[in-house]
């Protein structure tokens, strides 16, 4: 059971990056020709310079998904497409392997936690007007 190593075709497949970015832009465009109400009775002016404003929608759409997402993939290295983690991603790499939570030594007390409080004793609260109660 070998798998052979994962390439860069393998990761930009053309017909799954035209197919997200025509998704995305069939949705912006019905989404811009529901807004603009295209679907109403409207004149003949405004429906026309709806289809206008929902295709260019549509077409800048197109483009950036398209664009965007293949830059993205090209930030990936595909020798580590299938590596495993086996270590936080947070941590340095020179950090020793610690589970969250879990530290050798308790933490020590912090300063407003070791004062002693009084058991009766409240904060004032302020009145509805935003001024400090009175005496």
């Amino acid at each position: 059971m070998t798998d052979k190593p994962t390439t860069r075709k393998d990761l930009m497949k053309p017909v799954q990056l035209l197919g997200l970015a025509f998704v995305a832009a069939l949705f912006a465009g019905f989404v811009t020709l529901m807004s603009m109400g295209f679907f109403q009775t409207r004149p003949a002016d405004q429906i026309q310079r709806a289809l206008i404003v929902a295709l260019v929608a549509a077409g800048a759409t197109f483009i950036i998904v398209l664009v965007s997402v293949a830059l993205m993939l090209l930030a990936v290295d595909p020798s580590k497409v299938t590596a495993t983690v086996d270590r936080p991603l947070l941590l340095p790499k020179d950090a020793p392997d610690a589970t969250p939570g879990a530290s050798a030594e308790p933490e020590a007390p912090r300063a407003a936690d070791s004062a002693p409080r009084s058991e009766g004793a409240t904060p004032p609260r302020s009145t509805d007007d935003g001024t400090a109660p009175r005496a």
